[in-house]
């Protein structure tokens, strides 16, 4: 007589990292001087700076994380700066 199969045990599951929601500013430079708040009742996100008081704010989703608003904010500042140089 054979023995009895053992039963398989299930992979385990991948433990998503947390993201960041304190990042460092595009002006002064500061690191982890950016804080990104989420306000879900009236669907905005902004990101302020704690040293110089730079600071974004953009429409979200309920899709959306601290990280989008910081590269948000990152992809913007990269378009103004590109209007100025074209321009002058």
């Amino acid at each position: 007589m054979g023995k009895r199969k053992s039963r398989a045990k299930p992979p385990p599951k991948k433990r998503m990292d947390k993201l960041d929601t304190v990042f460092s500013c595009p002006f002064c430079n500061h690191g982890s001087s950016v804080e990104c708040r989420i306000d879900m009742k009236n669907l905005i996100g902004e990101a302020v700076c704690g040293i110089c008081q730079e600071s974004f704010s953009m429409t979200i989703t309920a899709l959306t994380e601290p990280i989008d608003i910081y590269s948000e904010w990152i992809d913007e500042c990269e378009r103004v700066n590109t209007l100025e140089d074209d321009g002058a």
